[in-house]
């Protein structure tokens, strides 16, 4: 591969990657103000809104890995530009989708898209920047731009939903596109080094189908629309095909995820926390969302705003992390980290939001950096478990684990926030017992149906909604509080030893 166009041009080429990358990252958070304004746009259910949501971080999880692998097979520059072609021409079909079901296979289509340009943009960044330093600093950069994006992308879609269609949350992506693709292409180098082998696509399949069907159990299960039975086989089903994907990948010589890695307690540790930190994050964004929007009144944009100290503390909890695990040991900020989210969340889950004032600002900014640490801890965690022969394959797991949380906290925080809801609620007489179910389902479903009805009627309704979802949300951040409380319980006792190897080489 020729090195001297590459060399003169590296720093346009990280422009071109990061500007690629934004708009996936923002994929992952935007939707979130946007919920309230799907839903009664869509005349959406609670449960197609979670599908519309958390599609993309869970086919995510399973594509990103199969994708990387792919890009080394046929080239990092091919699969990127095909990935941008994909991303943008999905931001379109999502951005006019007419229903809820066409929403939901456009999120597919930028699933896979986003799945093929992330890796890659790794990979062109590692191959373009020879010098440590400069790639230190690119990778840095990287970092930055990723943590940002996430974090402003509710900020994002509360600006365009104040002046513009639902819609336009996916349209912004389309002109970034026909910006960056070209660039792409100009300034990619069209000669690469390739790596033969066999592309498993079919493990990839196997451990989406498994996920997909563990997740439909829930939400069906949570939701009481399907027998038991059926519930029952289709978490069978999943839970079936997702060992089956396990057994494959510890026979095979090379296999698509490296789960022997999980033998270092450090690794599992940190990819717990990153699960969960993930999930937290997302979860309680969403959360926030709605209340804001749906109890509080908040336009989308009002609610992003309300919601800039989680995001702007959260960008910045990487070069933090690092600072304090190297002056005061991973096992210490790893757990702090942790028990300092369950301490906000339990504060927040009791605060009403009616008068923030200055507290309830400051500990979202003290959540959001937290989890933010938490994250960044699981990825030294597991990175410094292992020789620089097996980083790669360890960052894939990685991955796939922050994509699996993000994912899988949008479902359970969803059907536990619309089981709780569900309880919560007191109806108001005369209701019919068709409407009665779909208003009890969730705060959406409530809003929708007081639509149908007279004034007085709707109101009530709508007064009832927002106090069962005030009761929800106490519940729902004071849960994950507990459980993030007893992971920070575990990861002190599961990294006791970490300090005492910090050259391993396995």
């Amino acid at each position: 591969m020729s090195s001297a166009p590459l060399a003169t041009n590296r720093w346009l080429v990280l422009i071109a990657v990061m500007l690629a990358f934004l708009p996936v990252v923002l994929d992952m958070t935007v939707l979130h103000v946007a919920v309230p304004t799907l839903t009664q746009s869509l005349n959406a259910s609670g449960n197609e809104v979670l599908w519309i949501i958390d599609i993309y971080p869970l086919l995510m999880a399973g594509l990103l890995v199969p994708m990387g692998t792919l890009a080394d097979r046929v080239g990092n520059r091919r699969i990127l530009l095909t990935g941008l072609v994909v991303f943008g021409a999905a931001s379109a079909w999502a951005a006019f989708a007419q229903g809820s079901v066409t929403l939901i296979a456009a999120r597919v289509l930028l699933a896979l898209g986003g799945s093929m340009i992330m890796p890659c943009v790794l990979g062109i960044i590692r191959k373009t920047f020879e010098d440590d330093g400069e790639r230190a600093m690119a990778l840095g950069l990287w970092g930055m731009v990723g943590a940002a994006g996430a974090a402003v992308g509710p900020l994002v879609g509360g600006a365009l939903l104040e002046r513009f269609w639902w819609g336009s949350v996916f349209l912004i992506n389309v002109p970034v596109m026909l910006v960056v693709a070209p660039a792409c292409h100009v300034l990619l180098p069209r000669v690469e080094q390739t790596t033969p082998g066999k592309w498993a696509i079919g493990q990839a399949l196997l451990l989406i189908a498994g996920m997909i069907s563990l997740v439909y159990g829930i939400k069906a299960g949570f939701a009481g629309k399907q027998p038991l039975p059926v519930i029952a086989l289709v978490v069978v089903l999943g839970i079936a095909l997702v060992t089956l994907f396990v057994r494959k990948q510890l026979r095979s010589p090379e296999p698509m995820l490296d789960l022997s890695l999980l033998s270092h307690p450090a690794i599992v540790a940190g990819l717990v926390m990153a699960i969960v930190a993930s999930g937290a994050l997302a979860g309680v964004e969403l959360t926030l969302a709605q209340e804001l929007q749906y109890v509080l009144g908040k336009t989308p944009l009002q609610a992003g705003i309300f919601m800039i100290p989680i995001m702007a503390a959260a960008a910045v909890g990487g070069p933090v992390a690092g600072y304090l695990s190297n002056r005061f040991g991973l096992r210490s900020v790893a757990t702090l980290s942790l028990a300092i989210s369950a301490g906000a969340l339990v504060f927040l889950g009791y605060r009403d939001f009616h008068d923030p004032g200055f507290l309830v600002p400051f500990v979202l900014a003290v959540l959001g950096l937290a989890l933010s640490i938490g994250l960044t801890a699981s990825s030294i965690a597991i990175m410094g478990a292992v020789d620089a022969s097996r980083g790669g394959a360890a960052g894939s797991l990685e991955a796939t684990g922050y994509e699996l949380g993000t994912g899988l906290g949008i479902t359970l925080f969803g059907v536990f926030m619309s089981g709780v809801f569900s309880r919560a609620i007191e109806l108001p007489s005369g209701l019919p017992q068709a409407l009665a179910e779909q208003a009890s389902r969730t705060i959406g479903d409530t809003y929708i149906v007081a639509g149908r009805l007279a004034g007085a009627q709707g109101a009530a309704l709508i007064e009832a909604g927002k106090a069962a979802f005030t009761q929800t949300h106490t519940v729902l951040l004071t849960t994950a509080a507990t459980v993030i409380a007893l992971l920070a319980i575990a990861v002190f006792f599961t990294l006791a030893g970490y300090r005492k190897r910090p050259d391993a080489r396995h």
